[in-house]
């Protein structure tokens, strides 16, 4: 991908899709960070429609679908109107100051029956949802996970981003609003992004031993579809071994000591939610 006059565009020189939202300001004069926000709706097509409403009085840049499908609403020299009432190391009104990307996701869930549902009344099986505890909370909560598809296509794009604006930062909704918005929440790997973007620490270490950046399922097989292990999830922070295998997204791993009373766990987790260490 790349970027045109302050819109995205494909490799194939084609713009990205454009949905024009009379929710934005003026020109963004001293652009400085990344702002990462979950939708906290049905669709991404339902969340788009309403950021482009009048109504809404919100918009971001971006919004990234759950298959990786990608559609701007703003400019990225122009203010949108995504973070509110905000402030950052003695900044006030990001808005002024930030790109803003939403992604298709339902944010927290509320169990029902075998399944979880968000609070607008849509059911996501099990598969589907993390358990977490929000850094901003001290109780645990089910959260909608993100899919491959979105992560990988949020990265490019971040990425790009950072390289081209030089930004300083990358920041969740909860970091700029604590207390008043919990977006993107625990399920998204955010350590995992700064490192992969701006070469921290985690960044292409020497070390094959990894961590958990979020409570994580551990699978039998590479994919969402495969039973999860009875140890799942695994608690963040969960030391882990690469064997060498991967498969796409997914990395199979051997738990390191003993995890939920059990030693000798082996099985596939999703790369976007561990991070290297030393």
């Amino acid at each position: 991908m790349k970027i045109v006059n302050h819109r995205l565009y494909n490799d194939d020189d084609t713009p990205v899709p454009y949905r024009s939202t009379p929710n934005h300001g003026s020109e963004i004069k001293d652009l400085k960070y990344l702002v990462m926000h979950y939708t906290a709706g049905p669709s991404a097509e339902h969340s788009i429609n309403w950021l482009v409403n009048p109504l809404a009085k919100a918009s971001a840049h971006l919004v990234i679908g759950r298959d990786g499908s990608v559609t701007q609403i703003v400019p990225f020299n122009t203010v949108a109107w995504h973070a509110g009432s905000s402030s950052w190391q003695g900044i006030k009104g990001l808005n002024n100051y930030s790109i803003g990307i939403e992604l298709d996701n339902a944010g927290p869930l509320e169990k029902s029956g075998d399944s979880w549902r968000a609070w607008f009344g849509t059911d996501y099986p099990a598969e589907q949802v993390i358990e977490a505890v929000h850094k901003n909370e001290t109780y645990m909560r089910a959260w909608q996970l993100y899919t491959p598809e979105q992560l990988y296509v949020a990265l490019e794009i971040s990425a790009l981003l950072v390289h081209t604006y030089k930004l300083e930062d990358i920041l969740g909704h909860d970091d700029i609003a604590p207390g008043r918005k919990s977006d993107p929440g625990p399920a998204f790997p955010m350590d995992t992004f700064r490192s992969r973007i701006f070469g921290r620490s985690d960044d292409e270490p020497d070390s094959e031993t990894y961590e958990t950046t979020a409570n994580l399922n551990i699978r039998v097989g590479p994919g969402s579809a495969f039973q999860t292990l009875s140890v799942s999830p695994l608690p963040k922070g969960t030391r882990l071994q690469a064997t060498g295998e991967e498969n796409g997204v997914w990395k199979e791993v051997d738990v390191v000591g003993e995890v939920k009373g059990s030693s000798d766990v082996r099985g596939w987790v999703h790369r976007g939610y561990i991070r290297q260490v030393v």
